[in-house]
């Protein structure tokens, strides 16, 4: 049990109750993410804290396996008598010594041990796995950083995988709470939050998309056009005829992990110019005469 679950409302961060879904915690994160990220706040020197506590909070109980464990931890506690016949509030890990990832043996046996009782041998027991996260830009994800974190006293270098998607956890074994009795120590989990890309769109987990335009003598008369990709440009070949709308694909032109290379995947538009010169318009005029009323919405009945 970790001493700050103890101490933080997570579900108050997040402004969710306590019985909110999965759905309605991760909505209230994305939202809040936004409002806080630290480059749309240059002038906020509050709003990196914030948008760690907020990070934080969605590594606890956005994860069903940690937010059962938050919430069993929120639960335990006990009332012993204090000073004046009163009552004060004690944690369970107090009782313990501070001890994290306690069994129900640990516990008896620590009541036992408070009341003159026998204690138990204690088995080795493994430490609790702890939560981080990390955020990096579209290009940072893409190379694959090493990233530090501190855990509790300790900073721990974190290689985080090349081309990792947003929302990934990154497990680094042996990293989190110390074991008791013995026991191997717990893991930590990363959580890596990957920001977007002004012209690319990803893809799963390896593509990526685009969206390009391209002219009304380009589409009709077929053309070579240049566009851009992660790894420079290239040139694709555009068919006579293209219809707006059309999608292509750009072999290895995606993102590239260490198990594979995605694909581009383009997306082709036909831009119509907003203002036209005198000689567009003389020869858009004569087109559209040898155009003979070739109607494209016959189709449609009309």
């Amino acid at each position: 049990m970790r001493k700050e679950w103890m101490e933080k409302d997570y579900y108050a961060e997040l402004g969710v109750d306590k019985d909110a879904s999965a759905k309605e915690i991760k909505k209230a994160f994305r939202k809040l993410a936004r409002e806080f990220h630290p480059d749309n706040n240059p002038d906020n020197p509050n709003a990196e804290t914030r948008f760690k506590e907020i990070n934080e909070a969605y590594d606890t109980i956005g994860d069903d396996e940690t937010r059962k464990e938050y919430d069993h931890a929120r639960e335990m506690g006990y009332f012993v008598g204090g000073p004046g016949g009163g009552q004060q509030y004690v944690r369970v890990e107090d009782l313990l010594g501070g001890t994290q990832g306690a069994s129900a043996q640990d516990l008896f046996g620590g009541f036992q041990d408070l009341f003159g009782g026998r204690q138990q041998p204690r088995r080795p027991q493994k430490g609790s796995d702890v939560a981080g996260s990390v955020s990096l830009s579209f290009h940072e994800a893409l190379a694959g950083p090493t990233k530090e974190l501190v855990v509790g006293t300790r900073t721990v270098k974190v290689k985080i995988p090349k081309g990792v998607s947003d929302g990934t956890r990154v497990r680094v074994k042996g990293k989190g709470g110390p074991g008791a009795a013995g026991g191997p120590a717990g893991d930590l989990y990363v959580t890596v939050h990957v920001g977007s890309h002004p012209i690319f769109e990803r893809k799963g987990k390896t593509d990526l998309s685009i969206e390009v335009p391209i002219t009304y003598t380009e589409a009709a008369l077929g053309a070579v056009v240049t566009i851009p990709t992660l790894q420079g440009t290239t040139k694709i070949k555009v068919p006579p005829g293209t219809q707006g709308g059309t999608k292509m694909k750009v072999s290895g032109k995606g993102i590239e992990t260490a198990r594979k290379t995605g694909n581009l995947l383009v997306t082709l538009h036909i831009a119509v110019p907003a203002e036209i010169s005198d000689e567009e318009h003389a020869a858009l005029d004569a087109l559209r005469n040898a155009e003979n009323g070739w109607n494209p919405r016959s189709r449609l009945g009309v």
